[in-house]
């Protein structure tokens, strides 16, 4: 076993409890209590993952790595984020790859900015422009635990005044994306791709007709519909209550204009 499947000071770890409860947290020298009783996280150090570990009334949990989608839906947050359903489509449709530059425009809480960060590798850059200083401060916190605050470079700024790189893709993630289109074709490479979110069909209506007139061409508008089931192998059906819908996605990619 090598050393990274052991637990350190520093990491950030998940206790998954036999009720279903989980606690995102990190491993220091100090107690952290739960329902289930209050857990020494420094006896934590040099436990592999996956371990079973007791809290001090005798409580069974586990310590797990937490996945990204884990800490999307344990983060701080001021703002409604990109759905973990969604984002697994907007970096195939964006094709971002290891070594890209990527912009993303409404940096937000950071949840489709992580998602990016991870993509875009250690050779990669995600620039990410936010015009509020609080949700820049609060994504900074959020990418930081997560580890990929040094693929990020965050711009306090409104994408009114236009971006400063040319890049491969972006992401747009703003109230009034169909004032931007203009902005994005010039700040894209050839052939580059564009992803919006959108929550309602008249915004969705602005953004093609303005996509078109920029020389977009692919165009696709996407909602997806996911759905979880109960893992009971005795009697398996869907859960009640679904999360249907977040977001249209609308896609398109940049062609050259006519010399």
């Amino acid at each position: 076993m090598s050393e990274k499947d052991l637990v350190k000071i520093g990491d950030r770890v998940m206790l998954v409890f036999d009720d279903g409860s989980e606690f995102i947290v990190q491993v220091q020298d100090a107690a952290f209590g739960t329902h289930k009783g209050i857990v020494e996280l420094g006896n934590l150090v040099g436990k592999a993952y996956g371990s079973k570990c007791e809290s001090r009334n005798g409580n069974f949990f586990r310590v797990m790595r937490p996945r990204l989608i884990d800490e999307i839906f344990k983060m701080n947050r001021r703002t409604q984020i990109v759905y973990p359903k969604d984002i697994g489509y907007i970096l195939m449709m964006l094709d971002v790859k290891e070594g890209d530059c990527v912009i993303d425009a409404g940096v937000g809480s950071g949840a489709m900015c992580a998602a990016l960060a991870r993509a875009v590798g250690t050779s990669g850059k995600v620039f990410a422009y936010e015009k509020r200083e609080d949700f820049k401060m609060l994504a900074e916190s959020n990418l930081s635990k997560w580890g990929v605050l040094e693929r990020v470079e965050i711009k306090l700024r409104d994408i009114q005044e236009g971006f400063d790189e040319i890049v491969d893709a972006i992401f747009l993630d703003v109230p009034d994306p169909w004032n931007y289109i203009e902005n994005c074709y010039r700040a894209l490479v050839g052939s580059g791709n564009l992803a919006i979110v959108c929550p309602t069909t008249n915004q969705v209506q602005m953004v093609l007709a303005q996509m078109e007139k920029c020389n977009f061409i692919n165009l696709e508008v996407w909602e997806s519909l996911f759905r979880q089931y109960k893992p009971v192998s005795e009697r398996l059906r869907p859960f009640d209550r679904m999360v249907a819908h977040t977001a249209y996605m609308i896609f398109g990619r940049k062609v050259n204009e006519e010399e």
